[in-house]
This record gives structure tokens, C-alpha cells and sequence, in this order.
């Protein structure tokens, strides 16, 4: 038996005898147990009255919603970068640079649009079947894959924020700073706070 489930019997033994949660957390602590193993020990039990006590749901991990949230990651990775693509095309078309000679690559507009009208069904599809299959609130916080995904998702989201503005702030102390270049720094900043507020509230466990 291990030590995780030494602590897990040791709190269900002792809420069976009708000890408190702040003698047990005494105990565990006097013992040399960290906060965070008494906290996961204690919350792991639900004490019963006069039935035994009772286990609280815990999170979970699913080999099939971990396949499908790395499907999900991947078109929500195509996604984003096929439209940023597309739109500095088009910025690139609204705003030209008197400097720059030579048509546009309408090849790789085309390319951009079809894989966004490919990928972009797919994402939406996958995530209302996710989100339908574990409904709202303590179970969709249980998932793990589901946490992984959206800390991964907000992170990166984070990042590419950053690297905006870093981008931005580099640009006006240089006087590179383009109505051009604001354009398509503005687009990578709204496509960022888009992603990162849609899977924000799923970092909360």
C-alpha cells in the first residue's frame, strides 16, 4: 500500500470515529505530512452522519478525452494560425507598401481559406461534444484532460500576448511603428484574448 493511500485510510478511519477535520489536520501534520497532502487527504471525504464516510468525486483522466483535446488543440492550432495568415494578407492588400514590388501570393490566401473552412467545423464540432458530454460546472473542473488542455491553451495564448507586445513597444522606440505593423499586431492581440477568455474559467479546479 502506499503512502497516499495510507493518508486516504487514515482520514476515513478517523472521520468513522467521529473526529473532526481540525484534529485530523493536527494529526497529520504532527506526523510530518505537507499541507497540500493533508488538504487533498481531508477534502478527499465527506463525513456521513451516521453512515460511513463518504468519498468525494475526484479528478479524472480519460485516455479517449485526452485524444480527442489533442485533436481539439491541433485544428484550434490551425485555426488560429491560418487565420492570422489570411489576415496579413489582407492587411498587406488594405495597406500597401509603396516599397514592396510583385503581385500577391493568391495561392496561399486560397490555401488559408480552405484549411480554416476544413479545420474550423472540426474545432467547433469537438469542443460543444466535449463540453455537452461532461455538462458544466464540478464535473467538467474533475477532468483533467480538460485542465491540461485549457492550461496549455492560456498559456500559449499568454505568450503570443506578450511577444505582441514586446513587438509593439520594440517597433514604436524604434520608429518602425507602421499602420501596417499596428494592424497586424492588433489582430494577433484580439486573436490572443479571444482564446485565452474562451478556456480561462477551465483552469479552475
Amino acid at each position: 500500500m502506499g503512502s497516499a493511500d495510507q493518508l486516504s485510510d487514515f482520514v476515513r478511519d478517523a472521520l468513522a470515529a467521529g473526529h473532526d477535520g481540525a484534529r485530523i489536520r493536527a494529526a497529520l501534520a504532527q506526523a510530518g505530512w505537507t499541507a497540500p497532502e493533508i488538504e487533498g487527504a481531508v477534502t478527499a471525504w465527506s463525513a456521513g452522519g451516521d453512515l460511513p464516510p463518504v468519498p468525494r468525486p475526484r479528478p479524472y483522466v480519460s485516455a479517449r478525452e485526452a485524444m480527442l483535446y489533442a485533436l481539439l488543440m491541433i485544428a484550434l492550432v490551425l485555426v488560429c494560425f491560418h487565420v492570422l495568415r489570411l489576415g496579413f494578407q489582407v492587411i498587406d492588400q488594405a495597406i500597401p507598401d509603396l516599397s514592396e514590388s510583385g503581385a500577391s501570393d493568391r495561392w496561399s490566401m486560397r490555401f488559408s481559406i480552405a484549411a480554416i473552412l476544413a479545420f474550423l467545423p472540426l474545432f467547433v464540432l469537438l469542443d460543444l461534444r466535449m463540453a455537452r458530454h461532461m455538462g458544466a460546472g464540478d464535473q467538467r473542473r474533475r477532468s483533467q484532460a480538460r485542465r491540461i488542455f485549457a492550461s496549455v491553451t492560456v498559456f500559449a495564448a499568454a505568450l503570443v500576448l506578450l511577444g505582441d507586445l514586446v513587438s509593439v513597444v520594440y517597433a514604436f522606440l524604434s520608429g518602425d511603428l507602421t499602420p501596417r505593423l499596428a494592424a497586424k499586431c492588433a489582430l494577433v492581440a484580439v486573436m490572443g484574448l479571444l482564446v485565452a477568455g474562451c478556456y480561462r474559467e477551465d483552469l479552475d479546479g
